[in-house]
Formats: C-alpha cells, structure tokens, sequence
C-alpha cells in the first residue's frame, strides 16, 4: 500500500469521511468536480481501496464511523470481567452483557471493545441506541453510527446488511433494553448476512435472540472490604470529588456503605461525589433511608431497584425546584441547552441555566456541547428516572407538549439550504423523531402531529434520507383530519418513492391521493393523481416491479377525464396520460404498430400546450418528455435536444421539494443523452456532470454516474470514465447488483474504455457486469453495435466492425434512431470504407444525409469520404473539425489515418489520452 497521500488529498479523504459527494467536497475546497474525482481516483490506487466507502475508514473519524467514545473517568477494577467477556468474543459471534442499570455495561464493553479492536480488521463501531424510542429506527441508528447510508430500492436493514456483508468488524449496541423487541431480530438477520461481523450487546435483559451468549455483568466486587473494587471506585471519585482521597480510617465505613449499594458503579459514584459535602456519616444516614424505602413495596419487583435507591437518594437531596428541573428535562432524548430547557420547562432561562449547573454537579446530567455552547444530556437510566417522576407527580402530559411546542418551532426554523443545516437538523433529529412519537398518539395533539410529520418529512428529504421521507409523508396523511392535507401528503409521498425508483409505490400512493382528492369533494385534484398514475406506469416504467396492465391504465385514463371537467391541471395531466397511452401503442418491436408517430406528436403537442397555459413547470416539463420521446421516434434528434434543454430550463431553479428534484434528475439524464444524439458532447457532458452531482444520487452511484459513462466513453475521457466507474460499481453493488438492462450503455462503454487502453482482463470483468444486467434491445444494434465497432476499429478489425454495423438503420430503428442513430451510420459508413466493401460509397452518401447538423458524426463520415476519396489533406481537416466538437480521440484517429508523418502525431495524442495505439 503506497500511504504517500498530498496535503490536498489529505483534504478530499477528510471530507470523504464526512460522506459528502464529489461536487459537496468540490465546493468546500474551491476546486472543480473534475479535480476532485481525479484525487478520489488517486487515493483509491494509495490507500488499495475498493470504493469511496472503504476510504472513509482512512479518514479522521469526523463524519465517518464514530470512535469508541472516550470515558471521563478510568475504569476501576474489572480485571475479571474484562478477561471473561474477552474470551467469550473470541468464542462467540453475539454475546450480550446483561445487568442492572448502572451496573457498568457500557463501561465495560468499551473497555473490552478497545483492548480487541486490533483483531478486527474494520475496527469498532458503537450504537448507541439510547435516542431510538422507535423499534422501526433500530436499523437507522447502526447507519448513522457507521457512517453508512441508505441504499436506492431497499429498506434500511437491507443497506445496513449490504453495507456490512463484507466488513470484520465489533459492533457494539448499547443499551438495547428500550427496543430490544427490535434488536433481536435485526441483530439474528445481521449474523447471518454478514459472517464476519461480532454483536457485542448491553441490556438489562437478554434479548432472547438465536445463538446468544449472556454474560451477566456482576456488581463491582465487595471481596476483600477496604481492599475491593467497590471501595477502590469510591475513593477514586470522592478524591476527584474533593481534590483529596478520602483516608484509610474510612476503609471499612466505606465498605460497609458500597454493600450497602449492592456494589453497582452508578450508584457507588453518585454516592462518592457528594462525600466532600456530606461526609460518610451523612451518606450512610440518608442512603439507609432510602433503602428502606425501596426495600418492599411497589418497588420491590422493579428490574432497577439498587440504582433506583441511589437515585431517589440523590434526588432527595435536590432543592424541590432542581427535583422539578430533572423531572422537566427528562423528556430530551439527547443534548439540549439552555434556551430549549427553559421553553420546556416554562421557566426564566437565567433560572434553568443555574439549576442545570447544580444537577451537573450532582451527576446527574452530563455537560456537553450543543450548536450555540454547552449543552446537557441525561443518562438513559437518568433519564428514565426523571421521566418516571414526571409521571407521578402528573406533570408528563404539559412536558411532552411543550417540548412538542419546541420541535414544531425548530423544525419550522430549519431550512434546507445553506452550510451547516445538516448539522442543525441532525442535532435535533431524535427530538423530533421523539416528539412526532409522542403527539401521534395522542387525539388531542392530532393537528401538531400531522404539521411535524410534514415538517420532518421535508426535512429528511433534504438530508437525503428518502426511506424515512416517502414513511413520513405517508404517517402526515394518515394523521390528516382534512382529506385535502391527507391528498397533499400523499402526492409529496409519491415524489419521494419516484425518487428512489419506487414506481409500484409511487403509483399505489398517487391513487391513494386521488381517493383522497375525491373525499375532498375536488374532482379536478382527483383527475390530476390519477392521470398522473397513469402517465408514471408509463414515463417510469423501468422503476417498476410489476406494472400495471395496459388496460388498467386506459381506465384510470378514461376515469380521469370524465372527472377532469374544464379545470386547466386535470385537463394537462389528462393530455399528458393519453400520449402516454399513444407512445405505448406506437412502441412494438418491429415499429409502428397501430398508431402513426405523427398522432403521437400531436398529442404531445397539445400535452404541453396544455400544461403551459397551467404556469406549473413540473407539468409542463413532463409533458415535454412525451414530446422528446416523440420526436425521438420521429427521427428528429435535433428537435429532441432542443426540447431537452427546455426542460432543463424550467425545472434549473426550482426549490428542491420531491416532485421538482424527481423532476429535474430525469431531465438532465435526457438532456445528456440527447446531447449524445446530436453530437454536442461539452453539454451532454455537463448535463451528465450535474446529474452525477446532484444530491438525490449520493448513495445511488450506478444511476448518478451512468450518464456520464455514457457520454465519457463516446467521448473517450479515460480518466473520466475510470474515476466515474469506481462510483458506478460501488453504487451498483450497494445496491444488490440488481438486473437493471438500462444500465448496459454505461457498462458497455467502460468495457470498451479498458479494451481501448489494452487492459483485456478489465474489460472482460466490466462484460461479466454487463451480462448479469439482463438482455436489453439496444444492446444488439444501439450501443452494443456502437461500442463494439469502435474497438474493432481501433484494433484495425475494420471486416468485423462492418459485421456488427450490418444490419440497415432502418431495419432496427427502434434501437438507433435516439441517442445511437448517428453514431451507428458513421461508424457504419467508416467500417465499409476501411474493410474495402462494395457498397462504402452508398453508405457513405447515406450517412452525410442523416447526420447533418452533428459536428462528430459530419466529422466522421467526412472523414470515411476522403479516406474513400483518398483525399490526406481532406483526412486531415477533420481532426481539427472534431478536436473542437470535444472528441479528441476521434480526432487522434484523424491524424493516424491520414498516414505519413501524422500518423506518428495520432500515435502521441492516442497516448496522451490513455489510449493504446493498435493499428
């Protein structure tokens, strides 16, 4: 492994540790996407990585997978434990520490974790599942911990699974009791899929999973009196304490009061802090009473009852309005700081912020650091306490609303723009979650409910946690009391599964919002979802699992417009779904079938003529994709393009709610790929770039970078395509290697890339991907027969590429005449030049006639001309011709035909680009 990273790359694998996308750590250096990507490529060859995830395991711990968190204080003691739960996961693959709160679990297994993390090749990764208050986010909190993401298609445990399946790592779960119905079977899938990973566990009881292996933390131990653990831990707290070790006369008094503690840590060193003020006598007379209390009674049979003894000591001894403080704040799942505290609890923040002092000197909160200076957090069992008291004392109910109060009034604050709102929103993230959790139950706070559903579900869009968005948008409507808030949220709910190419659930939801439309009492809104669900089974057909039936889609079509009435929207998303219905009926295999692509056109015509005179640009953006697509079955790519980039306009600058980005990631693919078409390679490449940058796609690398694979290797942009492919191959396979035809393009061109450079084991690996995506049409006469004919030219195997370029365009024009249709007759009319075939003039004037107007193709069939012509100086002018069209290889070839001395000029320039010259 070469580690001799620069101070630049140095700076990109920092940020790649914060799993920012190449166009986020772009804009945080000051530096092109371009460049940024070339040292992405340069640190995975460094550091022997396998894809951008693996780097970030090199990155400062920052962003990435958090580090064992640093205790305070050392443990005191254990020495036996440490050694037996060692051992046991040496031996064992899931094995949980079980004991009383505060018995010292998670200090235990974070000191084990660190003495075996050597052994784990991938290190340790620490959950702490104390803010989960939701079984569903079990799967969540280990991806946060790990610096994972979710994958595109599948549900959070899958992507976790996925992500892990490969890694030798610890993984610790701390504190599992509060949803260990949850992490008992997440925890028996994990094992199974990912064989080399360990589950080290704390809970206060055994999770009852497959395959557990309990070990049972002991109190600390009161073997030996003065000269135990239990004494050795108070002296070491109460000399922190006090600035001064308690003396050896105290020996036996303080052994006889760590009995009295059952030897459990919490309890033992609540007790030590406050020896400087109360002295031991005072500790033992408030401490007996206190047990007594909690000796029989209600409590008896509590799982807590020695660390509940301690802390009803402590608290106790709080003045009442710091006994309420406690009880106030325990309704935060995580840090908070002092103005939050003081909204929940209704009092002075001047106030607040002394109380908090006292209870932190008391233990009993711990300070940290919250956005704006020092925060406070509880722990669980703390936490837990105060919550308890809360209830009895009957003050829950007014907590819990205000502090719903404060989520809605941050959630409303935050906004998805800007540094640092990720941030922000992470840091209030569980509260949120935790309030939502709480108002949904509760008729009364129905209304709150539904508003921080909305809110949240916009919020975790922004932050790109789409599953979590499409589930909230969808809780939002179902918490509704107005049918017409319930449809809203079901469309927005729609965007989100369009997003993450969940077309059955996209459909499904906008019927359900057509439903909810019609409860309304608002016919047109129902005509708009479902014409909308009609036109989606059509538009994204490939996002779906099982599409509807052809004539189930007619129906809701013809449902849609006898409910459309006069209304402008229902009667454009009516427009749009009837050509969909026409695209679907001219589309046949073997051509037009029953209707004429000018009826098509027509129809799509008046689709967007419709939706203009709406003023919605979403509307009129999807009505233009039917328009493109007909005019690509038109044959007319230059009228394609130019609708492309009207799409690209209208959707540029909208705010990025679900529809608008679903929207937009769909027109600039087109865009790309109509660029492609006409031979405009600089803005096909740019629109490819900005799909690949656009946040939607950070964790979906096979649909973020298949663009511009594309359009990099028509172009012949080695490192381009090299540095675009490691993303490509990552994504895809995070994703499960799904069987999606409509990545061969991409595939295709990588494996020529790498047959181009001479790297025949490369491209053989890229064509095994590429025959585990499905057979797809295009594969045969578009891109298959385009990438093929350019390597078998390259290689100087014009007879072969001539082979595969037989079949005439207009015998296979479904596949070519889109994006490939230029391409395929240049190459077509170059092959039948250079094998010498009778029919290379035909060819040739075939060829100009169609690709007038694309600088690349003209350039190339230009160059088949004089070839035929033999015209050199002709050969020659056109390597300057496509230099300028931005195809500086086809340009290379130029010179190495023309021969002479310019053929050694092509050799040079073929290297520059990493190509190896084999003529």
């Amino acid at each position: 492994m070469n580690t001799a990273v620069s101070a630049r790359e140095a700076e990109v694998l920092r940020l790649l540790g914060e799993h920012l996308s190449n166009a986020e750590i772009a804009a945080r250096l000051v530096i092109s996407v371009r460049t940024v990507e070339s040292h992405v490529s340069s640190l995975l060859r460094k550091l022997d990585a396998p894809d951008r995830r693996a780097l970030a395991r090199y990155a400062p711990p920052v962003g990435g997978r958090a580090p064992l968190p640093a205790p305070v204080t050392s443990l005191v003691g254990r020495g036996r434990e440490r050694a037996e739960l060692a051992g046991l996961l040496v031996e064992h693959r899931q094995v949980t520490a079980v004991g009383p709160g505060g018995v010292g679990k998670t200090r235990l297994a974070l000191s084990v974790a660190a003495q075996l993390a050597d052994g784990y090749a991938d290190g340790v990764g620490f959950v702490d599942l104390v803010p989960v208050t939701e079984p569903g986010l079990v799967a969540a909190a280990v991806a946060d911990a790990c610096g994972l993401g979710e994958r595109p298609g599948v549900g959070m445990v899958e992507s976790v699974l996925a992500d892990l399946a490969d890694r030798r790592m610890l993984l610790v779960l701390d504190n599992c009791e509060q949803v260990r119905e949850a992490v008992a079977p997440f925890v028996e899938r994990l094992l199974a899929a990912c064989p080399r990973v360990t589950v080290l566990a704390t809970s206060r009881a055994p999770l009852s999973a497959p395959y557990e292996q309990v070990y049972r933390v002991p109190p600390l131990s009161l073997a030996g009196g003065a000269d135990s653990e239990a004494v050795a831990l108070f002296v070491a707290r109460a000399g922190a304490a006090a600035g001064r070790r308690p003396g050896p006369e105290l020996a036996a008094g303080i052994a006889a009061l760590c009995g009295r503690l059952d030897g459990v840590a919490l309890a033992i060193e609540l007790a030590a802090v406050r020896w400087p003020t109360l002295g031991l006598d005072g500790l033992t007379a408030g401490l007996s009473d206190q047990l007594r209390l909690l000796a029989g009674g209600r409590r008896a049979a509590a799982r807590h009852a020695s660390v509940a003894a301690a802390l009803d000591w402590s608290h106790d001894l709080l003045a009442p309005a710091d006994q309420q403080l406690l009880h106030r704040v325990s309704v935060f799942v995580g840090p908070f700081g002092v103005p939050a505290a003081a909204q929940v609890c209704g009092s002075p923040a001047g106030a607040v912020a002394d109380g908090l002092g006292r209870l932190a000197e008391q233990s009993l909160l711990q300070v940290t650091t919250v956005a704006g200076g020092t925060g406070y957090r509880a722990l669980a069992s703390i936490r837990q306490y105060g919550l308890r008291r809360l209830a009895e004392a009957g003050g829950e109910v007014e907590a819990r609303d205000r502090h719903l109060d404060w989520c809605l009034a941050v959630a409303g604050e935050l906004t998805v723009v800007g540094p640092g709102w990720r941030a922000r929103f992470d840091a209030v993230a569980d509260e949120l979650r935790a309030a939502l959790g709480w108002a949904a139950g509760r008729p009364a706070r129905r209304a709150a409910a539904y508003r921080l559903a909305r809110e949240l579900a916009g919020l975790t869009f922004g932050r790109n946690l789409v599953g979590e968005s499409q589930a909230l948008y969808e809780q939002a409507a179902a918490l509704a009391d107005d049918p017409a808030l319930a449809a809203a949220a079901l469309r927005s709910a729609a965007a989100v599964a369009g997003c993450r190419m969940r077309g059955d659930d996209a459909y499904r939801l906008r019927l359900a919002a057509a439903a909810a439309a019609r409860s309304a009492g608002d016919a047109a809104a129902a005509a708009v979802d479902t014409a909308s669900a009609a036109s989606d089974a059509y538009r994204f057909a490939g996002s779906f699992v099982r599409p509807p039936e052809p004539a189930r889609v007619v129906a809701l079509v013809d449902a849609a417009r006898e409910s459309a009435g006069g209304d402008p929207a229902a009667r454009a998303a009516v427009a749009l779904a009837e050509a969909g219905v026409l695209a679907d009926a001219y589309g046949g295999a073997d051509g037009p079938a029953t209707i004429a692509v000018p009826e098509a056109l027509s129809a799509a015509h008046r689709a967007v003529g419709l939706a203009a005179a709406t003023g919605d640009p979403l509307a009129e953006s999807a009505a233009l994709e039917a328009l493109l697509s007909a005019q690509s079955w038109d044959g007319a790519p230059f009228a394609a393009a130019d609708t492309a980039r009207r799409r690209i306009v209208l959707v540029t600058d909208l705010a990025a709610t679900p529809a608008a980005a679903h929207e937009l990631t769909d027109a600039l693919g087109e865009a790309a790929e109509a660029s492609l078409g006409v031979g405009d390679l600089p803005a096909a490449r740019g629109f490819a770039r900005r799909l690949a940058a656009h946040p939607l796609l950070a964790e979906d690398g096979h649909r973020a970078t298949s663009r511009l694979l594309v359009a990099g290797s028509l172009a012949v942009d080695v490192d381009e395509v090299l540095a675009a492919s490691v993303r490509f191959r990552d994504g895809w396979r995070r994703a499960g290697s799904p069987a999606q035809p409509a990545l061969g393009s991409a595939v295709a061109g990588v494996a020529m890339i790498h047959g181009l450079r001479g790297d025949r084991a490369a491209a053989d690996e890229w064509r095994a991907v590429l025959g585990r995506l499905g057979a797809a049409p295009g594969r045969s006469h578009g891109y298959g027969a385009v990438f093929d004919a350019m390597l078998l030219l390259h290689r100087g195997d014009a007879a072969a590429a001539a082979e595969r370029l037989a079949p005439e365009p207009d015998r296979v024009w479904r596949w070519v005449t889109w994006l490939w249709l230029h391409w395929y007759v240049a190459l077509r009319a170059e092959a039948a030049v250079l094998a010498g075939a009778g029919e290379a003039r035909d060819r040739v004037a075939a060829a100009a006639r169609i690709v007038t107007g694309n600088p690349v193709a003209e350039a190339m069939v230009a160059r088949a001309a004089a070839l035929l012509a033999g015209e050199r100086a002709a050969v020659l002018a056109t390597s300057a011709a496509l230099a300028a069209a931005g195809c500086r290889y086809q340009a290379a070839r130029s010179l190495l035909l023309a021969g002479g001395e310019d053929a050694a000029r092509g050799v040079a320039a073929l290297g520059r680009l990493g190509v190896a010259a084999r003529f």
